[in-house]
């Protein structure tokens, strides 16, 4: 049998999944799949990261990344944090105006139509530009409606290592960092319109070392900017600071040594039809990347960020954070997996269990691979189980879920799970820590079927109460305003 991956479960998500009744009438009242966010989780985690920027001596601003949940409750609540947010399109932006952001925390980042950088110049919103060509559109807008001068970053790409190679990966996204002169050039002709703060990155990867070569990167392009006689104030090193999903490391390494062996045929399969997420077996040899999200991470949320700026610039032998002070720039950071850890969880009641002939069990759920993006998003975890009524006899199962649309793919995890029971009709599935992408980041309306519902939980008189997402404002959680 596979190993098991129990998910990481703490604080206050723990307090509350161990509410089984709530859990249970929130699925019975709205159906299945159920979202469940906790705001309340919003405010310690953005601590932690302020604990970074205060032991590092720097100053600077926070912005969650929008993109990475579209709940209501959280966005309001992140407003009464202090926070800033950083918002990918026209409506992120006019969700997070209406959230009771103002203009001067909000970072307008994303590929941009004319009507988002109206919006964002009208606004006085921060705006992180992609490209020359966005740089100029922009510019134009402020000249044709009059418009204040706007503050803009520029994003840049293709960084290259002072010390030892680090592969950076081709971006579609940003401003060549080897060729800058054109940058300098539009900011110059745009004085007068546009405000220049500084530069950006934001990489597609966990790796360390790469982001460290980007923050290097940046800071010696700041150095050109000085030279030309241009102002910049910050640096802006994106998200990607990760979360760990899993409770214990043994299992995750378990679980990807069962996985090689089984795809070189030396175990039986861990996953359906033999998937290897990445890996192959040529002639015995495995070959190929394990293309999944480090499901257990020693290191990730703000003690990451801690660790690249503790990292020694290459070309300066100081630590990176301490440069950054050196110049006085203030530091941006755009977490979204990382802001959301511990703030939510999907619920899914079980509708059939049955053996399909060839001794594997599979376990249908009233949802789809749509609703509970762990597999489109690489992240390997077992769901917890919440029997309806007495539990069945217990003793580990290992099965595949399967999701409510007519199509061969619609696995909610292409691996098989493990189970302390086999579930029964009624019982729920619920998958811990979901906020950051895993709940609604690609949730749609396939076949007609319905998508989660999300609601907001939050503590009340001791105990645990929730509303529909969109009905909660930071005074609902707030006990004074439930007397």
């Amino acid at each position: 049998m596979a190993s098991s991956l129990q998910p990481r479960v703490d604080g206050d998500l723990r307090s509350l999944l161990d509410d089984v009744g709530l859990l249970h009438q929130a699925v019975d009242a709205l159906g299945s799949p159920v979202n469940v966010v906790l705001p309340g989780r919003l405010a310690h985690n953005v601590r932690q990261f302020r604990d970074v920027y205060r032991d590092h001596h720097l100053s600077g601003e926070i912005y969650f990344a929008h993109k990475a949940n579209r709940s209501h409750a959280l966005v309001r609540e992140l407003a009464a944090t202090g926070a800033g947010i950083d918002v990918a399109s026209l409506g992120e932006l006019q969700h997070a105006l209406g959230a009771g952001f103002g203009p001067e925390r909000v970072m307008a980042t994303g590929p941009k139509s004319r009507e988002y950088l109206w919006l964002a110049a009208r606004s006085a919103a921060i705006v992180n530009v992609d490209s020359l060509a966005e740089l100029d559109a922009l510019a134009a807008i402020v000249t044709a409606h009059d418009l204040p001068r706007v503050r803009v970053m520029a994003r840049l790409s293709g960084f290259t290592s002072t010390g030892t190679n680090v592969m950076s990966r081709v971006s579609r996204f940003g401003i060549p960092a080897g060729g800058t002169a054109a940058l300098w050039d539009a900011l110059d002709r745009h004085r007068s319109r546009l405000d220049f703060l500084g530069v950006a990155y934001h990489l597609d990867t966990v790796g360390l070392p790469e982001k460290a070569a980007a923050l290097e990167g940046c800071l010696q392009v700041l150095d050109e900017a000085v030279r030309r006689g241009l102002r910049p104030r910050a640096v802006d090193i994106g998200g990607g600071f990760g979360v760990s999903y899993l409770a214990e490391e043994r299992q995750w390494e378990a679980w990807s040594t069962e996985l090689t062996g089984a795809v070189l045929g030396r175990r039986p399969p861990v996953t359906w039809n033999g998937h290897g997420y990445g890996l192959r077996n040529e002639a015995g040899t495995i070959r190929g990347a394990l293309s999944v999200y480090p499901a257990h991470r020693a290191l990730a949320g703000a003690a990451y960020l801690d660790r690249l700026l503790r990292t020694e610039s290459t070309a300066h032998r100081r630590a990176l954070g301490t440069l950054v002070l050196d110049h006085l720039y203030d530091l941006y950071t755009e977490p979204g997996r990382a802001l959301l850890d511990q703030c939510g969880a999907t619920l899914l009641r079980v509708e059939q269990v049955h053996d399909e002939g060839r001794g594997d069990t599979l376990v249908r759920v009233a949802g789809n691979s749509s609703d509970i993006g762990v597999d489109q998003h690489g992240v390997q975890m077992d769901p917890l189980l919440i029997s309806h009524g007495e539990p069945g006899p217990e003793g580990p199962a290992g099965v595949y879920l399967t999701g409510n649309l007519c199509l061969e793919a619609d696995l909610i995890t292409r691996r098989k799970v493990l189970l302390p029971r086999l579930p029964r009709p009624g019982d729920l599935l619920v998958f811990a820590n979901t906020a950051g992408y895993l709940m609604d980041f690609s949730a749609g309306h396939a076949l007609m079927q319905p998508s989660a519902r999300t609601i907001a939980a939050f503590r009340s008189g001791g105990g645990w109460r929730w509303c529909l997402d969109e009905r909660y404002w930071p005074v609902t959680g707030r006990e004074e305003s439930n007397g």
